[in-house]
């Protein structure tokens, strides 16, 4: 009997584990980050949410939350971003997507869950947008090194791709 009662703790406990264990790849398969590597070994990320929210379709011209949650860039060194300079340290990141062209938004406010606050805003800049041969859903977002202080953030969503770069400082 004991060793029956030791057999079902034993099987019980990795159930539960397992469904820990899935239950973690469940929520971490909601968000995503993405890096890039300046030449110095310093890095900038983004990490974005990866559910798709129906309510949160972006519209033009109006300030846009993939998945119904701000970006957020982390900088380990200053990078710019339309000339402006951007400090060490954690920001949100919003998209104002528009037919011909997106402007990407780097805001101070990084408590969630508040919401876009124009006032925050540190630096905008303008991307390139350009047509993808198929939809992409959910969004995604990718840093590629395209030099020894220059990194490109590049988003993909439904048939638009838009891109901007950082600059490290």
């Amino acid at each position: 009997m004991r060793v029956l009662l030791t057999c079902f703790a034993l099987l019980a406990q990795c159930m539960f584990a397992s469904a820990a264990v899935a239950q973690q790849a469940d929520q971490s398969s909601q968000t995503a980050t993405t890096v890039c590597d300046f030449d110095d070994g310093k890095e900038i990320s983004v990490q974005y949410s990866k559910a798709e929210v129906e309510k949160n379709e972006p519209h033009n011209g109006k300030v846009w939350e993939p998945g119904g949650t701000a970006m957020t860039l982390y900088t380990q060194t200053p990078v710019v971003l339309n000339n402006v300079e951007i400090p060490v340290g954690a920001f949100s990141m919003y998209v104002i997507p528009n037919r011909k062209d997106w402007t990407l938004i780097v805001n101070r406010n990084v408590t969630a869950p508040t919401k876009y606050d124009q006032t925050q805003d540190m630096a905008r800049a303008s991307m390139e947008i350009g047509d993808l041969s198929q939809p992409v859903k959910p969004l995604q977002v990718v840093l590629a090194h395209m030099g020894p202080k220059l990194c490109s953030i590049r988003l993909y969503y439904d048939t638009a791709g838009a891109l901007t770069q950082f600059t490290e400082k």
